[in-house]
């Protein structure tokens, strides 16, 4: 049995947390494999909605276990929070949410350190959610870290300690001040702690390992986008992990012939939270349209999220790495109203038209050129089958299809996990 990845193909915020509860009732596991609460996966269903943002998308539906793999960074606060707000469903925690001995904790000094950072950048800042997600991936590859596993030793307020002092001395290097009171912080880590060793630790490799063995069905829960990846991303404007296909692979402990269907998700328009280049973002009406009917607020950091037409470079880029077998679009109802639809299919690049990403995507250096196709005006929110959908909407999925050499397998015409059309 092989591990289907679900990711984003964007700059996040693609609606992968609706996605992966309306699937979760294929599968038997649900695994979280690089990221951490800087993402924002956001349910709707019986008239409430849910954000989560280190706990996988499936932790509502019975049957399945999620399971916070290696590649995740665990900030326990947070986290012990998302445990609070999901007490009165009773959900069987215990039993059904397992956490990865390997995956790295984000302490109070490295959301500290993530905020001093950002601060000494000025207006070079990179947008950053300020979650300490940065610090804890150095501290990973630097070889410093704590890891969940080494909550069960002995010695681990000492290895803590000795991390903490480490982070201070760092801190007082940037000539920014910080107003902090750690004991306050140190409290509320140290009583979230307690709450995550109530939870399950597995070696997360080798369960999985078995449970391919045993034919399981297994979900891979990615966060962020592809164009926020480390390396293939609009660096320096990206997250601090990888979040391509690849990633699950390092994040999961999952070998790549253990790969079956690769899901990928994308707005019927682009958006983008933070810093960083954005081709096509619009600053006129049509852009305060998107964002005001998607409600294009950040799940995490609450920001006002960019808006522009479909980027349909940097999409056929993110399939491309990705080896996406099908795709699913979301949002087409917030594009009910407009006469025109516009999507970029090539650029302009320093003089030169172009049809794949370039190394440096600046404003000074692409112009988008778009192709026009004609819009809608039906209300999509009601509609259950794809029979029902505007002939226009059609043919933008067909020309969608027939660019990015991939069908489109999934359409959502609002927030509710019911509002899902598959083709």
């Amino acid at each position: 049995m092989a591990v289907d990845l679900l990711l984003g193909l964007q700059w996040g915020d693609e609606g992968k947390g609706k996605i992966v509860d309306v699937l979760t009732q294929k599968y038997d596991i649900i695994a979280r494999f690089q990221g951490g609460p800087n993402a924002g996966h956001t349910l709707e269903f019986n008239g409430i909605k849910h954000v989560l943002h280190t706990i996988p998308s499936g932790i509502f539906h019975e049957s399945a276990i999620n399971i916070v793999g290696n590649g995740v960074v665990i900030d326990p606060v947070i986290f012990k929070k998302e445990i609070d707000a999901l007490e009165k469903f009773n959900i069987d925690l215990k039993n059904k949410l397992l956490i990865s001995r390997k995956a790295h904790l984000i302490l109070p000094t490295h959301r500290l350190l993530d905020a001093a950072s950002e601060a000494s950048k000025g207006k070079a800042k990179i947008g950053s959610t300020l979650k300490g997600i940065g610090p804890t991936y150095m501290d990973k590859t630097g070889r410093n870290g704590l890891r969940v596993g080494d909550i069960e030793l002995d010695d681990f307020e000492t290895r803590y300690k000795s991390l903490r002092d480490k982070h201070e001395e760092m801190i007082s290097h940037y000539n920014i001040e910080i107003q902090y009171n750690l004991s306050e912080l140190e409290a509320e880590f140290f009583e979230a702690i307690r709450t995550l060793k109530s939870l399950q630790f597995i070696d997360s490799e080798e369960y999985i390992h078995q449970a391919i063995k045993n034919g399981k069905k297994i979900l891979a829960e990615g966060a962020q986008g592809s164009l926020l990846d480390i390396d293939f991303g609009t660096y320096p404007f990206v997250t601090s992990s990888n979040t391509t296909a690849a990633g699950a692979c390092t994040g999961l402990g999952v070998a790549p012939t253990k790969i079956g269907e690769v899901l990928g998700i994308f707005k019927a328009y682009t958006t983008r939270v933070g810093s960083g280049p954005f081709p096509t973002e619009l600053f006129d009406e049509d852009g305060e349209t998107m964002g005001r009917v998607g409600r294009e607020f950040g799940a995490t950091t609450g920001r006002k999220r960019r808006c522009g037409w479909l980027d349909l470079v940097a999409l056929k880029y993110a399939v491309q790495i990705n080896g996406v077998t099908q795709l699913m679009m979301m949002k087409a109802d917030v594009l009910s109203g407009f006469e025109t639809l516009k999507v970029c299919t090539a650029y302009n690049y320093k003089g030169k038209e172009i049809s794949h990403l370039p190394y440096n995507i600046e404003e000074q250096n692409v112009t988008p050129i778009y192709t026009e196709l004609k819009g809608w005006a039906q209300d999509l929110t009601s509609i259950k089958d794809d029979s029902q959908l505007p002939q226009e909407l059609l043919d933008y999925i067909t020309f969608l299809e027939k660019e990015l050499e991939t069908p489109i397998t999934l359409v959502s015409v609002g927030p509710d996990r019911t509002q899902t059309i598959m083709r």
